[in-house]
């Protein structure tokens, strides 16, 4: 048999037994690389509406591999300590039809391959949607590399935020300095870490993520102004980015900066005012120690509208004392009650059940 017939063969194979078959080892398998192929789709079965990057997570640390086609295809092979993309321009690129099958043998996870994808799923990347993952983790060769479809999602708004525009706009450099900032992070090697971000910043001054990380490592080591500076300029970057309002916000309660936690709170709410309680409990609070009691009961009341799980226990904690002060009682024993029901191991709860009952005989001696 000449090798273009031995190819013709192993196709109709492939198209033949379906998924999950086991084929004979050719040419595209070696110990050490493997393809994979897919297609991304909206959750309602349509095509995206642009090119949607490709993703590899292992060990929760993300790195690019591809890019979709023009049909929302894609395919990309993997090589041990290394990826080589085989989808060619987004617009033009077509997949080749012999990646879309099963592939290879091995014994389980025995090929430096196949243990490299022990702990690894793909993901699709694309502003304003979330994509569920499917794992690649084969367990040898002869699995089916064929990923199948992608799903993305629509984001709610305050998932869509906690996501920087400026990630993928990021050049190459900068980008592989942040991935290898995640993975040092993630091995606690926080020296390297910061030394990553740093590069990473310096070759592109707009990476609001890996500001944010670097400001978060920062605050580890106990440097609060740095870690104000890299929050800082990780807003500058991208004012449409949550997460370095949460730590400026943080930061400055840690500080008792009132005035600053209500600036950074605000400007947290209105960038979102329907997703972030923990925004609302910051605002009430610096607006309750500024002697703002009107505007600290708005945000409170507004937190627990948005609590629907009810995580934010002190949220009703922080209501009670503001109506206690007002002299409405009765409103205020209801709120420490729920406070009490939400917490009741809290380090204060022994206080505000002393309370409580004080409020409750105030209460009940009001004309009614």
């Amino acid at each position: 048999m000449d090798f273009r017939t031995s190819r013709i063969v192993g196709t109709l194979l492939a198209a033949s037994l379906g998924a999950g078959a086991q084929i004979p080892p050719d040419m595209h398998t070696t110990e050490k690389q493997i393809y994979f192929s897919g297609e991304v789709a909206l959750d309602d079965g349509s095509k995206p509406p642009e090119a949607v990057l490709i993703q590899r997570v292992c060990k929760g640390i993300a790195r690019d591999e591809t890019w979709t086609d023009s049909k929302g295809r894609f395919s990309f092979k993997v090589t041990a300590h290394g990826t080589d993309t085989n989808t060619a321009d987004s617009a033009q690129a077509t997949p080749d039809k012999d990646l879309s099958r099963p592939i290879g043998n091995s014994t389980y996870y025995s090929s430096p391959i196949t243990a490299e994808l022990r702990d690894c799923e793909v993901q699709a990347v694309l502003a304003g949607f979330w994509s569920e993952r499917v794992s690649i983790a084969v367990k040898n060769k002869l699995d089916d590399t064929r990923i199948g479809r992608l799903v993305l999602h629509p984001m709610s708004p305050g998932q869509a935020l906690t996501v920087s525009a400026t990630t993928l706009a990021a050049p190459a450099n900068a980008r592989k300095a942040y991935d290898k900032g995640m993975v040092a992070m993630h091995e606690q090697k926080l020296d390297a870490a910061v030394g990553e971000f740093t590069k990473a910043v310096v070759a592109y001054p707009k990476f609001a993520a890996a500001w944010f990380e670097l400001g978060v490592l920062r605050q580890s080591q106990s440097d609060l102004a740095g870690a104000a500076e890299a929050w800082t300029e990780a807003l500058k970057s991208d004012v449409k980015y949550v997460r370095p309002y949460e730590g400026l916000t943080a930061l400055a309660e840690r500080q008792q900066n009132w005035v600053d936690v209500e600036k950074y709170s605000h400007d947290w709410i209105q960038l979102d005012p329907e997703d972030f309680p923990p925004a609302y409990l910051y605002n009430a609070v610096a607006n309750a120690r500024l002697d703002k009691v009107a505007e600290a009961e708005h945000a409170a009341r507004e937190g627990i509208r948005l609590d629907k799980e009810r995580k934010f226990a002190r949220l009703s904690y922080v209501l009670g004392l503001l109506l206690m002060q007002k002299h409405e009682y009765g409103e205020s024993a209801k709120y420490l009650r729920a406070y009490l029901e939400l917490a009741p191991n809290a380090k204060d709860a022994a206080i505000v059940r002393e309370e409580l009952t004080k409020i409750e005989a105030a209460a009940s001696t009001l004309p009614h």
